[in-house]
C-alpha cells in the first residue's frame, strides 16, 4: 500500500456531444503540451513515481546492470553482400548507437565507416537514424535522422568518397526514401504537418534546395497513406498507397526518374496487393477474389491490371501467405500455419517444393535481407523463447543449413535450463487461443505459486511471435513465468484471426486475453495474486479494458503508451493516425461504431471499484498515442478507484512512442517496469 500523497490534477469539465449523447471529460484541458500546467502535472507524476519506487532503486540498478551485462558491447551483424560491398553494422564498448560499415569485395578488405551514429547523436537526449540508402554507384549515402522522437525526420546525404556531408537537407519528412538509378535523384515521402499522415511523394535532385523538389504524387484520400520503395531487381520504383483494407500501387522505371508513373491496379474497397518485379512480370501477393489468406499471382509489366493476374500460389484456407522473396532459381514464401511461421522453398524448375524444418514447439522464423538475385543461398533468421536470435544461410538446392551467428549472451546462458510450452485456452465463443510460455525449470512449480507476466498486443493484424529476449532472463531467473497470449486481432492463426478482432468484433481481443489469464490460473501456472499483465500502444488499450472487465484477476498491470481514450481520439481527425484507422476500430461518426467503441473505451468505462496496481508509461513527444491519453487516464483513475494499490504514471519528457533511444538508455525504463512487478510479486 502506498502512503505517499499522489498528485491531484485540476478538474475542468468539458462537454463532448455527439449523436445526441454528451460525455463530460474532466481532463480534456491536458490536450496542450505547451500549457505549463500540463508540464507541471507530468513532472509531479514523475516525482511521485520516483518516491513510490525509491525502495526499489537498488533492484532497478541491479536489473539494469544485469540486462546491460548480457549484451555484447563490441558486436557486429552478419555482413551481407550487395553491389560489390559487404555491408554490416557494429557496436563498440560504451557506445549507445550503431556504426554502419562496409568492405569492398572481400571481408579481408579495409573497413570503411559510412556512418557513425554516436558522433551524430552527441548533445542529443534522443536520437534515431533510419532508412539508410546507398546510391546505385555506391558513392552517396542518404539517411534520415530524428532527434525528438516524434518520427519527423530530416534527410541528409553523405559523399562516401570524401566523407563530407552535402549541402542538401530535406526537412520535416517521414524518413521513407529511395534512390533512382541515375545517382542524382532521391524520392521521398512527406507527412501532413498536423496529422503526420504520409501523403506526398517528392523528387529531389542532388545539389538543389528542398523548395525546388517536385511533387510527383499526392494521396488525397485521408484514410490512405503512401510510401515509395524499390524492386529487388532495382528496375522499378513503387509508389504504394495503402489503407487498412485496400492498396494501390504505381510504378516508375528507376532508370528514368523523369519518366511516366504508371498504375498497376486501381484501388478497390477490400482489395489488397503487394508487388515485386521478376523478368517481364510483376509478382503480386493479393487477397483478390476472396483469397482471405492471400495468394501469389503474376501479371505482365506491360499490362498489369488485375484482369491479367494469373495464380502462381493459389489461396489456401489454412495457410496465411505473409510475404515472398524472389531469386533467379527459387521463389521463397513466408507463411503462417497453425499459429507458427514457416519458410517454403519453391524452385522455378520442376523440382519439388519443400519447407525448412524446425523442431521446437513454439518459435519464430523469417527471411532476412536478401539483396542478391542470382544466389542459391537464402539468409534467414530463427529464434524461440529459449533459443537466442540466430542467423543462417540455407542452400535452397542441397538443404544445407549453416549457422552464421547466434546472439551471444555475455556471462553465459544454458538453454537447457529453461522450458517453453505451447498451450491452448478456450475463448468465450469456443475458439481455441494459443499461448506460448517459458520458465526456468528449477524454479517452476505448477501449483499456482509462481509469478507470471502475461503479454499481448492483438491489433492491426500484427502477430506476436515467440521470440527470445536476454532481458527477460532477469524475470525468469527470479522465478517468473512469461506468457504470450496470441489473441484475436493479430494474424497468428490466419487472416480471419485479425478479422475476428477488429471493428465490431474488437471485444474478442479483450475476452480472449481474459480467458487466457483464467486458463493459466486454472492450470496452476499462477494465481490472481501472482498474475501480471503487460501491453503497449494498442496493447495498452487491451490493458485498460481488461482491468475494467476483470480487475480481480491481476496483481499488477503495465500499460505502455496506452491508447485508452478511444472515442474522443477517433472523433478528432486532426490527431495523427485517426483517419487511417477507421477500418481498424470503426468511425464513431457512425452511431453503431460510436456506441460499440464507447462500450469498451478504457477512459470512458472507469468505475468506482478496486483496480490492480498500475504502472502507466508515456512519451511527451509521442506521435502515435498522444501523451494526454495515458495522462488523463491516470488522473481519472486516481479519482475513481476505491483501493490503495499503486497507480504510477511515468512520462519520458524527451522521447516519443518508442521510449528512450540508444542500446542501454531504454533498459533503464525496462528495469523500472521489471522492478515494479518483482516487488509486487513478493508482497
Amino acid at each position: 500500500m502506498n502512503t505517499l500523497t499522489p498528485p491531484k490534477a485540476a478538474i475542468k469539465p468539458h462537454k463532448i456531444t455527439f449523436h445526441d449523447h454528451t460525455r463530460i471529460d474532466p481532463y480534456y484541458w491536458m490536450n496542450d503540451r505547451n500549457n505549463p500546467e500540463v508540464i507541471e502535472y507530468l513532472n509531479q507524476e514523475n516525482d511521485f513515481l520516483k518516491e513510490s519506487l525509491a525502495h526499489t532503486e537498488t533492484l532497478q540498478k541491479e536489473l539494469f546492470e544485469e540486462m546491460k551485462g548480457r549484451i555484447k558491447e563490441d558486436d557486429e551483424s552478419v555482413p551481407y553482400f550487395k553491389d560489390g560491398f559487404f555491408y554490416y553494422t557494429k557496436y563498440i564498448s560504451g557506445a549507445e548507437y550503431p556504426i554502419f560499415c562496409r568492405k569492398a569485395e572481400s571481408l579481408e578488405a579495409e573497413e570503411e565507416i559510412i556512418l557513425d551514429v554516436n558522433k551524430l547523436a552527441e548533445g542529443n537526449e534522443y536520437f534515431n537514424v533510419s532508412s539508410l540508402a546507398v546510391s546505385t554507384n555506391q558513392q552517396l549515402l542518404a539517411f534520415a535522422q530524428d532527434n525528438i522522437g516524434r518520427r519527423i525526420y530530416s534527410i541528409k546525404i553523405k559523399n562516401l568518397e570524401t566523407g563530407e556531408l552535402l549541402s542538401d537537407e530535406i526537412n520535416n519528412v517521414t524518413g521513407n526514401l529511395t534512390w533512382a538509378n541515375d545517382n542524382k535523384t532521391i524520392f521521398y515521402s512527406k507527412q501532413d504537418p498536423n496529422t503526420l499522415r504520409s501523403f506526398q511523394i517528392f523528387k529531389h535532385r542532388i545539389g538543389t534546395t528542398q523548395d525546388k523538389d517536385e511533387l510527383i504524387f499526392e494521396e488525397k484520400d485521408d484514410t490512405f497513406t503512401c510510401h515509395i520503395s524499390k524492386s529487388k531487381s532495382k528496375q522499378y520504383l513503387f509508389i504504394c498507397s495503402e489503407s487498412t483494407v485496400s492498396s494501390e500501387i504505381r510504378f516508375l522505371n528507376a532508370d528514368e526518374p523523369d519518366g511516366k508513373v504508371q498504375l498497376i491496379q486501381t484501388r478497390e474497397r477490400d482489395l489488397e496487393y503487394h508487388a515485386d518485379h521478376f523478368g517481364e512480370d510483376f509478382l503480386i501477393m493479393t487477397n483478390h477474389n476472396h483469397a482471405t489468406n492471400f495468394k501469389l499471382v503474376k501479371t505482365p509489366v506491360k499490362s498489369p491490371q488485375k484482369a491479367n493476374w494469373k495464380d502462381i500460389i493459389p489461396h489456401r484456407k489454412d495457410v496465411l501467405l505473409e510475404g515472398f522473396e524472389v531469386f533467379q532459381d527459387h521463389l521463397v514464401l513466408e507463411e503462417r500455419f497453425n499459429g507458427l511461421t514457416r519458410i517454403h522453398i519453391n524452385p522455378w524448375n520442376d523440382k519439388a517444393p519443400h519447407y525448412i524444418e524446425f523442431t521446437e514447439p513454439t518459435y519464430s522464423t523469417w527471411t532476412s535481407y536478401n539483396p542478391e538475385f542470382s544466389t542459391k543461398l537464402l539468409r534467414f533468421g530463427y529464434n524461440s523463447l529459449t533459443t537466442p536470435s540466430s542467423t543462417y544461410d540455407y542452400n535452397m538446392e542441397t538443404g544445407e543449413k549453416t549457422l552464421l551467428k547466434q546472439q551471444e549472451i555475455v556471462g553465459g546462458y544454458t538453454p537447457e535450463e529453461y522450458q517453453s510450452e505451447r498451450l491452448w485456452a478456450k475463448a468465450e465463443d469456443g475458439t481455441m487461443v494459443p499461448i506460448s510460455l517459458v520458465y526456468k525449470k528449477e524454479s517452476f512449480k505448477k501449483d499456482g505459486s509462481c509469478p507470471l507476466l502475461q503479454y499481448a498486443y492483438g491489433s492491426y493484424g500484427f502477430s506476436t511471435d515467440a521470440i527470445f529476449s536476454s532481458n527477460r532472463l532477469s524475470l525468469l531467473d527470479r522465478g517468473f513465468v512469461f506468457a504470450i497470449a496470441h489473441i484475436r486481432g493479430g494474424q497468428e492463426m490466419g487472416r480471419y484471426w485479425y478479422e475476428d478482432g477488429k471493428m465490431l468484433k474488437k471485444k474478442n481481443t479483450f475476452t480472449d486475453f481474459i480467458c487466457c489469464s483464467e486458463y493459466l490460473i486454472d492450470q496452476k501456472y499462477t494465481s490472481p495474486d501472482k498474475l501480471f499483465a503487460m501491453g503497449g500502444s494498442a496493447g495498452g488499450l487491451l490493458m485498460g479494458t481488461i482491468i475494467n472487465i476483470k480487475p480481480e484477476l491481476y496483481k499488477g498491470v503495465i500499460a505502455a503508451v496506452p491508447f485508452v481514450d478511444v472515442v474522443t481520439t477517433m472523433l478528432d481527425e486532426s490527431i495523427p493516425l485517426t483517419t487511417g484507422e477507421f477500418d481498424e476500430w470503426g468511425n464513431p461518426k457512425e452511431k453503431t461504431y460510436y456506441d460499440y467503441m464507447l462500450s469498451y473505451s478504457p477512459y470512458d468505462n472507469i468505475e468506482k471499484k478496486d483496480y490492480p496496481n498500475l504502472l502507466i508509461t508515456s512519451g511527451l513527444h509521442d506521435s502515435q498515442v498522444q501523451y494526454w491519453e495515458p495522462t488523463k487516464w491516470a488522473a481519472k483513475l486516481r479519482t475513481e478507484k476505491t483501493d490503495h494499490n499503486l497507480l504510477l504514471l511515468y512520462t519520458n519528457m524527451d522521447a516519443g512512442h518508442g521510449g528512450a533511444s540508444g542500446r542501454f538508455q531504454s533498459l533503464k525504463e525496462m528495469a523500472m517496469e521489471f522492478a515494479f512487478i518483482i516487488d509486487l510479486s513478493k508482497a
